[in-house]
């Protein structure tokens, strides 16, 4: 399939969504997909069976089994997949609001990790630099569970140029920071920066920032993962922000 190659999802702004689970998510954030397949055994389905009810005016591709599971990525699949257009929206200048910027994440579970868990926080922007992994790749989407389809996630964005501009605090993620998570103020208009799984926030980066934070671990232990460090951060920020407003959990912050 064309559109497992991360070259023509962006030179097609497409890409396929594998499962009833992301189908259904695409469907209630923009509608119909741009094209659906389905195996035999699926179409037998109840769920499959609502989702082309809800898509009547797509013609859908019926598949044997065999050959649909040529045809995606998952090792067991549940017998839906879908060509869907990739939602793109415009990066203000400056970026508004609090938001994550991810540099040079390699791993699609990562990222995938990191848009579910900045949609659960309440954060609504993500900013990936160049070397991130391609946000629309099969793998992620899965890993984000529908995630991109309620953000705006900018993909290829000089993170650099951006801070250089935004009004409010940056935050790194640094590993023995003196300042910790817990003790730093993350409330307000702030953008978290988190750094590659290995290597961590280039020192051109780490320069920018107005603040280092770090996450306290158990001696012997040098670093957490960049979706867990991230994921911390935007959990105690939504924490904070509950915490001076008296809310009860749920809802976003700008």
């Amino acid at each position: 399939m064309r559109l497992q190659s991360a070259r023509d999802r962006h030179k097609l702004g497409q890409s396929v969504l594998e499962g009833i689970h992301l189908v259904q998510a695409y469907g209630a954030a923009y509608g119909a997909p741009v094209a659906l397949a389905v195996s035999q055994s699926g179409a037998q389905k109840p769920e499959i069976k609502a989702l082309l009810a809800q898509f009547k005016n797509i013609e859908p591709l019926f598949l044997e089994d065999a050959v649909f599971a040529q045809c995606v990525s998952v090792a067991t699949p549940t017998g839906i997949a879908a060509v869907v257009n990739a939602p793109v929206t415009p990066l203000a200048t400056p970026p508004i609001g609090a938001c994550l910027m991810l540099e040079d994440i390699q791993d699609p579970g990562n990222l995938g990790t990191l848009l579910r868990s900045a949609v659960a926080s309440g954060l609504n922007q993500v900013l990936l630099s160049p070397g991130c992994v391609d946000a629309w790749a099969p793998r992620t989407l899965r890993a984000g569970q529908g995630a991109q389809f309620l953000l705006s996630v900018h993909e290829g964005v000089n993170l650099l140029e951006v801070a250089a501009v935004y009004k409010g605090r940056i935050l790194a993620a640094v590993a023995q920071a003196e300042l910790t998570y817990s003790d730093a103020n993350l409330t307000g208009v702030v953008a978290f920066l988190i750094g590659n799984e290995g290597a961590g926030l280039s020192p051109a980066l780490q320069s920018v920032a107005h603040e280092m934070v770090g996450i306290p671990m158990a001696a012997g232990v040098e670093s957490l993962n960049a979706a867990v460090a991230g994921s911390i951060l935007m959990f105690e920020r939504q924490r904070q922000i509950r915490q001076i407003r008296g809310q009860t959990p749920g809802g976003s912050d700008p």
